[in-house]
């Protein structure tokens, strides 16, 4: 499980662009690492649409914005597309950033037992260790809260 004060795992996934982007190589910059359950969905959309319409906040205060999600690359494309997302998507398709962060979870949903992403956010700080961890968080107000979180 990821603590605050603790290192926030590394890891190194592709873009939605086919590029490839580590975490560490991010130091020096606060990074908002939140991990979601599917593109395109409604409580997905909402989640980053609100990040969309505050990322000049964001960027003013210097942090990178990461979405992760088990979606493989072309869907990202596909979302950020559609929904004009200014930030970049991380395919994590085997979880295991997922399981890294401890968010790889059965879930119940309409009386079916799967696994899932628990919809979290990471603020992890400019030295690679996690500010805040935000679990179980809902997509409404969700921007507003992980600003409050981020320092500075």
């Amino acid at each position: 499980m990821v603590e605050e004060g603790g290192p926030a795992p590394d890891f190194e996934l592709a873009t939605d662009t086919g590029e490839r982007i580590r975490l560490s190589g991010l130091r020096g910059r606060p990074v908002v690492l939140y991990l979601y359950p599917e593109d395109d969905t409604p409580g997905c959309t909402t989640q980053a649409c609100e990040l969309r319409d505050q990322y000049s906040v964001f960027r003013e205060r210097g942090a990178v914005v990461l979405g992760v999600s088990p979606d493989d690359e072309a869907s990202h494309a596909r979302f950020r597309e559609k929904y004009s997302l200014p930030f970049t998507l991380l395919a994590d398709p085997g979880h295991r950033v997922a399981d890294d962060y401890g968010v790889w979870v059965e879930r119940n949903r309409y009386g079916r037992k799967s696994m899932g992403i628990e919809r979290s956010t990471f603020v992890i700080d400019e030295h690679g260790n996690v500010a805040r961890a935000l679990r179980r968080v809902k997509p409404e107000g969700h921007a507003e809260r992980v600003l409050e979180a981020l320092p500075g």
